[in-house]
C-alpha cells in the first residue's frame, strides 16, 4: 500500500468521533506500522502540560523506557525545540540520539502543530538503514495535520 493509499484510511480513523482520542491515535500507529514495511516503531509524544518535556502517548512497537523526554534531549526533544522535521538516516551518527533498541537504524520525527503551537510529534523508528524520503516527510506532515484536527 502506498503512502497516498493510506491518506483516506488516516482520515477515516480521525473522523471516528465515537472513539476516544487515544484509541484513534493508536489506530493510526497500527495502520502505519502494519502497512509501511520500514516503519518498525510508530508513536506519538505530546508536551507534558506546562513542563519542558514530552510524554509518550499511544504507540505500536517494542516497549520503551523513554516515556518522558526533556526538551532538547534526543531527536524528539530536539524537534520540541526546533519545531522542524528531523530525519536521521543513521542513528549511530547522531551525538544526541536516545537509543530505544539496538535494532533501530533510522528515525524520523515530525511535529504536530495546533493553532501554530508545537504540541507534540509523531516518531517513527526503522530497523532499515536510511529508508525515509521526502515522501515520508510530506505524508507524516499530512498525518500530523489530521491528528491536530482530533486534538482541536
Amino acid at each position: 500500500m502506498t503512502l497516498e493509499d493510506l491518506k483516506p484510511k488516516v482520515k477515516s480513523i480521525v473522523t471516528q468521533h465515537s472513539t476516544s482520542v487515544d484509541e484513534r491515535l493508536y489506530k493510526i500507529c497500527e495502520l502505519l506500522e502494519a502497512n509501511i514495511e520500514y516503519y518498525s516503531w510508530v508513536g506519538f509524544y505530546f508536551r507534558n502540560g506546562e513542563k519542558e518535556e514530552l510524554k509518550l502517548g499511544p504507540y505500536v512497537g517494542e516497549p520503551t523506557d523513554h516515556t518522558i523526554i526533556p526538551f532538547g534531549k534526543g531527536i524528539c526533544g530536539q524537534v520540541a525545540v526546533s519545531n522542524a522535521n528531523f530525519v536521521v538516516p543513521d542513528v549511530t551518527a547522531q551525538d544526541n540520539y536516545i537509543a530505544c533498541s539496538i535494532t533501530v537504524k533510522a528515525e524520523i520525527v515530525v511535529p504536530i502543530f495546533l493553532n501554530g503551537e508545537n504540541i507534540g510529534q509523531i516518531d517513527i523508528d526503522s530497523n532499515t538503514p536510511d529508508p525515509f524520503t521526502e515522501a515520508d516527510e510530506r505524508f507524516l506532515e499530512f498525518v500530523c495535520a489530521e491528528v491536530a484536527n482530533i486534538l482541536d
